[in-house]
């Protein structure tokens, strides 16, 4: 059976998916055990862009699954009362960020968006800093009191969709 098609993103889903990457801190990550079974974990996060970022302990399970299998998926959810509840999952690749010139980039943007936060400075071996580059994004909405989705493939940002002034709630209005 062939999976249905995925719509590439269009510029309007992008700004709102991004503004509420940008409002929130925590993030389910979910990776793949040896034996097939998901590990999900609830870590903090950066984001650039769709790009997200987080820190994992070097001896951790989560990184060790990360190394044998780059396949994640991300679950947030969106702040807001039942009625503008949104949020977003994604299927997305990650790496070990390991230039020691971008983790500096990371850190200056921890520091600018998270004064109070602390920033990601590895100790010699003690963790790593990871990236996630998503290529399948879901977003979900409340409309009338029920949950829709909408699923967008990245790539090409595909026509349509001037730009648009958007706040956490925007991806409700994508459906």
């Amino acid at each position: 059976m062939t999976p249905p098609a995925i719509a590439p993103i269009h510029a309007a889903a992008m700004e709102a998916i991004v503004d509420l990457l940008e409002h929130e801190r925590l993030m389910t990550v979910a990776v793949n055990r040896p034996d097939g079974w998901p590990q999900a974990t609830t870590v903090g996060y950066v984001s650039e862009g769709l790009n997200l970022y987080f820190v994992a302990a070097r001896d951790s399970q989560k990184l060790e699954n990360i190394q044998a299998d780059s396949r994640v998926a991300v679950a947030i959810r969106g702040r807001g009362d039942a009625r503008g509840a949104v949020g977003l999952s994604m299927a997305a690749r990650a790496r070990e960020v390991v230039d020691p010139h971008e983790i500096e980039r990371l850190n200056q943007l921890v520091i600018a968006r998270y004064p109070e936060a602390n920033v990601y400075a590895p100790s010699g071996h003690s963790v790593a800093v990871v990236h996630l580059a998503p290529e399948i994004v879901t977003a979900v909405g409340v409309v009338d009191g029920r949950s829709q989705t909408r699923t967008f493939s990245i790539g090409e940002i595909a026509p349509g969709g001037a730009p648009v002034k958007v706040e956490p709630s925007a991806v409700s209005r994508l459906f």
